[in-house]
């Protein structure tokens, strides 16, 4: 005979895998942070980032934004893995059958119960090749004195390294707008690195978001 609990477990509805409440586990006393999984956490303060930044740009300069960037691609590689590994132990299921909704959604919670702010997916400029990629309140996007080029490097290298793995092609992310330089958020181009290797002699320019993604998608 089948028992109520089988019943209940064979046809529950998962909710949000990464609910904040729910994700994040954590021991005052010992100051041990966990998620759900039994995975370590860490609580990065602003003033170590802070700290980090201006350390990597008095040592290495402007070769600072390609440690970054790359810091990123490392970090965005373990970081899909992690994430897709979540998610198909949570909702028995492949990446492959998952629908795109459920995927989307799980990113942003994913996104927003780390603390690294608001995300956003525009898929309007698909069928073109391209995804459009917004964040909001990120703490990895700091003002560089006398920079007047976005800076979101590291969460540029995280965007490159996700969805190239994602999608099983080499992908290039770009940023074109950026909270550092007063803009709403940071907005960030994603799509192959021969179409996009350009962007930055048109952040040189002095081109704005709107004009760049014109120039591309002719």
């Amino acid at each position: 005979m089948i028992s109520v609990a089988d019943l209940v477990k064979e046809h529950r509805i998962p909710a949000n895998f990464f609910d904040y409440g729910s994700y994040v586990k954590g021991d005052l006393e010992i100051g041990l942070l966990e998620n759900r999984r039994g995975d370590r956490l860490i609580a990065v303060p602003d003033t170590l980032i802070t700290s980090l930044y201006a350390g990597l740009a008095k040592e290495t300069g402007q070769a600072s934004r390609l440690v970054l960037f790359n810091c990123g691609k490392w970090w965005g590689k373990n970081f899909y893995t992690r994430f897709t590994e979540s998610l198909e132990e949570y909702y028995s299921q492949s990446l492959a059958e998952m629908d795109m909704i459920t995927f989307i959604q799980s990113l942003k919670e994913c996104w927003k119960t780390h603390g690294w702010g608001k995300f956003e997916f525009d898929p309007q400029y698909q069928a073109q090749g391209f995804i459009l990629i917004k964040t909001y309140n990120s703490p990895y996007v700091r003002k560089v004195e006398g920079n007047k080029m976005p800076s979101g490097y590291l969460e540029a290298g995280v965007l490159t390294s996700f969805f190239t793995r994602l999608t099983g092609r080499e992908l290039l992310a770009v940023q074109t707008t950026c909270e550092s330089l007063e803009a709403e958020c940071n907005t960030y181009i994603v799509g192959l690195p021969e179409r996009l290797g350009i962007v930055e002699s048109f952040l040189a320019e002095g081109l704005d978001h709107a004009v760049i993604l014109q120039r591309i998608l002719k």
